[in-house]
């Protein structure tokens, strides 16, 4: 029997912003998305997901073989992610390595 888990909408914690973090970005995203964008495409896997506040777009982590959250932002320059995991808040600043998320 397969679990079937609820796409919620759930907050992220910018509760330790930086200066890459703008008004207009998302607060609010679902979770879990679908999967990684790109992995889907082309068959493959992921381990965990990451959200793009700049534009939605959904990667994997770099834990995963592809690693396309990572290479979004290098494509983008989009500068912060939140995880796509039920569950988690956090967000990190790719420009300024670091967490964005106080708890």
């Amino acid at each position: 029997m397969n679990t079937v888990i609820p796409n919620v909408v759930d907050r992220v914690d910018l509760s330790s912003p930086c200066a890459h973090a703008e008004p207009w970005m998302a607060r609010r995203v679902h979770r879990p998305p679908p999967g990684c964008e790109e992995c889907l495409a082309m068959g493959s896997w992921w381990v965990h997901l990451r959200i793009c506040l700049s534009c939605g777009h959904v990667g994997c982590c770099d834990s995963s073989p592809n690693r396309h959250a990572t290479a979004h932002y290098h494509t983008t320059e989009h500068p912060i992610i939140t995880s796509g995991e039920v569950g988690e808040a956090w967000a990190y600043c790719y420009p300024d390595d670091r967490i964005l998320s106080a708890g």
